[in-house]
């Protein structure tokens, strides 16, 4: 029930941000204020049925489907390079005017379910280099696809919610030394071979000294940190953002934590990363006591994602991390994005259902 009601008021104060956030935008660019808020409450509403839905049903269920999600996951990554490239990325699938998705997010969910799945009916495997190779291959595969999108944040996000499954299933920390120091030069290596060096190397010179193209790629680091750091210790109040009014690019993306300091202050900023947190110990308490191992690890894969997803964006908005292009949970648009993330909370509600005996 914890777990639940906090989804539900961080669900209400993104809408109330996001609205705030991308009016002016919304009114400059299509003539219209509600254009963003009204596609969003247009997944909001059905992205909460389905997630009481999702929470019914008995999560025992996704071992059937753990080889056909991964498959369908693998077949989208392929897709996307036959689709429009979006600011010079090949990320998306759109379907007609009003449906796009990025399967990287459908790609996140079914490692999860296909790692819980192995690691709940061979226990061991992830302790033997042998028991490894289905991992690496899997997870290899996908690196790859996200590198040639490209897609930085997926990747990183994917990377690490694998490692702490892994870790937490029991891997050989000698295993994971030989795994990251073999792992990281053959990324760097299908990063330069795919010709993504110079893009990787453009971030992170913007990232070390945004200062230095303050009027072009630097230019949204730069506003998104003036934002925060003219929202002080109380903000500005909800609607008075100076910074959205075409100072910040698309302030209802992936800089929307920005606008979120400006408004609501160092104190307003500080209890919703305090609402974060608290859901995601919430999501490994239930990973902790689900019922068996397969519950344990769906629980706790999908909190680790959530909460690489929201640590990275704030990472991003206050450049302590290169710009990546991720979403703030709850908060950025996206109406698709957002139903995967709502549905997902139905599966980690759907474990929470089945704790073990002494905990219910």
């Amino acid at each position: 029930m914890v777990f639940f009601l906090i989804t539900i008021l961080l669900l209400v104060i993104g809408l109330i941000m996001l609205f705030s956030a991308s009016y002016a935008n919304a009114y400059y660019l299509l003539g219209n204020s509600f254009h963003y808020i009204s596609r969003q409450l247009l997944f909001a509403v059905p992205g909460v049925i389905a997630m009481y839905v999702i929470s019914r049903i008995d999560y025992h269920i996704f071992h059937k489907f753990a080889y056909p999600l991964m498959a369908a996951s693998l077949v989208m990554l392929v897709i996307v390079f036959f689709m429009p490239a979006l600011n010079n990325a090949h990320r998306w699938i759109f379907i007609g005017d009003l449906i796009n998705f990025q399967p990287s997010e459908i790609a996140k969910f079914s490692l999860v379910i296909l790692y819980a799945h192995w690691m709940s009916i061979n226990p061991g495997s992830v302790r033997r280099i042998e028991g490894l190779i289905p991992y690496g291959c899997v997870l290899g595969v996908i690196i790859l696809l996200l590198i040639a999108e490209p897609h930085l944040s997926a990747m990183v996000i994917v990377v690490g919610m694998a490692l702490i499954m892994l870790i937490l299933g029991g891997l050989n920390l000698r295993l994971l030394g030989a795994a990251v120091v073999g792992g990281v030069p053959l990324g760097l290596l299908a990063i330069f071979v795919m010709g993504k060096w110079d893009r990787l190397m453009g971030r992170l010179q913007v990232w070390w000294n945004p200062e230095a193209d303050a009027r072009g790629d630097g230019w949204q680091t730069l506003q998104s940190l003036y934002s925060i750091g003219s929202g002080g210790l109380m903000g500005t109040g909800i609607g008075n953002s100076r910074q959205k009014y075409l100072f910040l690019p698309e302030p209802q993306n992936d800089f929307i934590f920005a606008i979120v300091c400006e408004e609501l202050g160092f104190i307003g900023a500080t209890l919703i990363l305090l609402l974060f947190a608290l859901l995601i110990w919430r999501g490994f308490v239930i990973g902790v006591r689900a019922r068996d191992r397969f519950g344990s690890f769906i629980a706790l894969g999908l909190t680790a994602q959530l909460a690489l997803q929201v640590l990275l964006n704030i990472a991003v908005a206050t450049n302590s991390f290169p710009n990546t292009g991720i979403g703030l949970p709850f908060f950025s648009y996206g109406g698709t994005s957002l139903m995967m993330l709502l549905g997902q909370v139905g599966v980690i509600l759907s474990v929470s259902r089945q704790t073990k005996p002494e905990d219910e």
